[in-house]
């Protein structure tokens, strides 16, 4: 479901960019509102994947891109040999402990887009048989790529989570909204 990046984040290219990954974000983190860590690790589609899974996964892949972007090693390296477990919790990670990661790294994408020169400035993909070779992309292809892979996972959160419990998105933004009411 759409909510509404807030109008005056548009004049500025950053905080457009931004703003539009962080309403992506909060898709999924409205997907995870009120369920138990049972609900958040079941799969109740044909679907290999979670609420949790997806959750870790965004983290994560956010994560990566960052420090890939900063010539850095992404926090956890992933092959095809463990791939996929990117997509499930393990024991001992929680939808609470992933949101709470998800935080810190969101804050540290801010910070590092806000820092930058521009957001011409290029690095290198990795050197992955799906990458052009020698392929190099701007940091606002970085910004466009994580509000585009946020996004297609938003869009999954919802279907698992009205698969779930029948919760459509715009309830999820009424509940949302409801408890933030109820904290001011």
């Amino acid at each position: 479901m759409v909510t509404h990046v807030p109008t005056e984040a548009q004049g500025d290219e950053r905080g457009a960019l931004l703003s539009f990954l962080e309403e992506q974000r909060g898709g999924i983190r409205r997907a995870v509102l009120g369920l138990t860590e049972e609900q958040a690790r079941s799969r109740p589609s044909a679907s290999e994947l979670s609420l949790g899974g997806l959750l870790k996964h965004v983290a994560e892949t956010e994560q990566g891109w960052v420090a890939r972007a900063k010539q850095e090693p992404p926090a956890v390296q992933r092959d095809q040999s463990n791939w996929s477990e990117c997509f499930r919790l393990a024991d001992d990670e929680t939808v609470a402990s992933q949101l709470a990661y998800w935080e810190e790294v969101a804050a540290e994408t801010e910070k590092f887009i806000r820092s930058v020169a521009t957001l011409d400035d290029t690095f290198p993909l990795p050197p992955d048989p799906w990458f052009p070779p020698q392929g190099r992309v701007s940091l606002r292809w970085l910004c466009l790529h994580l509000i585009r892979e946020t996004a297609r996972h938003a869009g999954h959160a919802d279907i698992i989570r009205e698969s779930l419990d029948g919760r459509t998105a715009f309830e999820l933004v009424a509940l949302e909204r409801e408890g933030q009411q109820g904290q001011g």
